[in-house]
């Protein structure tokens, strides 16, 4: 009896034991990555994770010590090395998904970072991680990637819209028509802003805070206009009418002092490239037709640059006595003799 016991407990201590120091390694290991600034995405990763392979270092320990036949022995060693490495194919999955969205945020902030890098990512991690674990167990690989290759071919024509959405979505990433963060507007009239691209579709964000789903392979074919390329900046067009009474020399000086007064008040006109006007398009039928061009930092920045700017146009042409005409129109009535003549 007493042997038994020993056969049993032996085995458990150890395993107990095995694990404890693990456990002990890892609480050191996170605590050092917390301290440190850039360990917090792999902080984030391995926390879970780590706790299991603490566990299953105890197992290992646990069969070391115990008295079991070489073919159970091999068995159970075998399956716990089948679950170590999908553990460690599934965390070093989300870990690279995690690095490339930090780096892409890092050194290429202006092309952003999509759901469909993220999980380009992912699926070639954990497609060679479950082929590694299959050939651990004994499993031959080849047969089953001439099944999957037969098998696709039928998968490819019933999932036709889906494959052709993916492949959109991958022709997108490459080409960059449009970016995470670009303001786009549509063909179909659909603008805002681009918030992912997915496997299957992108999110478009109005600016009336809704959100359009478009099918990747409807965006690849669209007729897209991007505000945001080749740079965010962009010329805002106010066109401006005063009456003929007006001195153009003069109308010209006072838009632009109050319009280089602004830049430095209003969020989002520029100073740089230097506001200019126009006298375009010109004579009106009752009013002299100019036009102010200038530059705003963003797509939606014209909104509240155009608000601000013609209120300040305003008080400073009526302070200035530059009239702003209304649609005039005489009628000439003729006498009935006359209209006969």
């Amino acid at each position: 009896m007493s042997w038994a016991r020993s056969a049993i407990l032996l085995p458990v201590l150890t395993g107990i034991l095995v694990a404890a120091v693990g456990l002990a390694v890892r609480w050191g290991s996170l605590w050092l990555l917390k301290r440190r600034a850039a360990g917090g995405t792999v902080l984030q990763v391995v926390r879970v994770p780590s706790l299991f392979w603490c566990l299953v270092a105890g197992a290992y320990g646990g069969l070391e010590a115990a008295e079991l036949s070489a073919r159970a022995m091999a068995r159970l060693e075998l399956w716990l090395q089948a679950l170590v490495i999908v553990s460690v194919t599934v965390t070093a999955a989300n870990l690279l998904a995690l690095l490339v969205d930090g780096y892409a945020r890092r050194y290429a902030p202006a092309s952003g970072i999509t759901g469909l890098g993220q999980t380009a990512t992912r699926l070639a991690v954990l497609t060679v991680g479950g082929l590694v674990a299959l050939s651990s167990l004994g499993i031959s690989i080849t047969p089953l990637l001439t099944a999957l290759g037969v098998g696709g071919l039928a998968v490819a024509l019933a999932l036709q819209d889906s494959l052709a959405n993916f492949f959109a979505g991958m022709h997108l990433l490459a080409d960059q028509p449009v970016r995470v963060g670009d303001y786009v507007k549509l063909d179909s009239g659909a603008e805002g802003h681009v918030l992912d691209i997915g496997w299957r579709s992108t999110r478009i964000r109005l600016l009336a805070n809704n959100v359009v789903i478009v099918p990747n392979q409807t965006l690849a074919r669209a007729v897209i206009t991007n505000y945001d390329l080749p740079e965010s900046r962009m010329s805002l067009l106010i066109p401006l009418s005063v009456g003929y009474d007006s001195d153009p020399d003069h109308l010209e000086r006072v838009v632009l002092e109050e319009t280089l007064k602004s830049a430095g008040e209003i969020p989002g006109l520029l100073v740089e490239p230097a506001p200019f006007v126009r006298f375009i398009p010109g004579f009106g039928d009752y009013s002299l037709d100019f036009t102010l061009i200038c530059q705003v930092a963003t797509f939606v920045d014209q909104y509240l640059v155009q608000h601000e700017l013609r209120k300040r146009l305003l008080r400073r042409f009526r302070a200035e006595g530059i009239e702003i005409p209304y649609p005039v129109r005489t009628v000439v009535l003729k006498p009935a003799s006359d209209a006969g003549a």
